[in-house]
C-alpha cells in the first residue's frame, strides 16, 4: 500500500500515512488532531546519481549537438 506524506496547517507537523491510491486525495487529519492538512508533493528516485555527468560529443560529428546535429557546421 503506498504512503503518503502529508502537513498539517495549524501546527506544521509532517507525517505519513498508508492508505490505498484511490484515497490518496480524501482528508487526512493530523496525529494531534487537527484537520487542516495538506499532501505533500513526494518525489521518486530512479537509480542514476545526481553527480553524474552527460556523456561528452563525439569528435568528427555523428553524435551531437551543433546547429544542425554535428558535423557539418564549420
Amino acid at each position: 500500500m503506498p504512503r503518503y506524506e502529508y502537513r498539517c496547517r495549524t501546527c506544521g507537523d509532517t507525517f505519513e500515512l498508508s492508505r490505498p491510491m484511490a484515497e490518496s486525495s480524501a482528508p487526512a487529519d493530523c496525529p494531534s488532531g487537527h484537520q487542516d492538512t495538506v499532501k505533500l508533493l513526494s518525489t521518486v528516485a530512479v537509480g542514476g546519481s545526481a553527480s553524474a555527468a552527460a556523456p561528452a560529443p563525439r569528435a568528427g560529428g555523428g553524435g551531437g549537438g551543433g546547429c544542425c546535429g554535428g558535423g557539418c557546421c564549420g
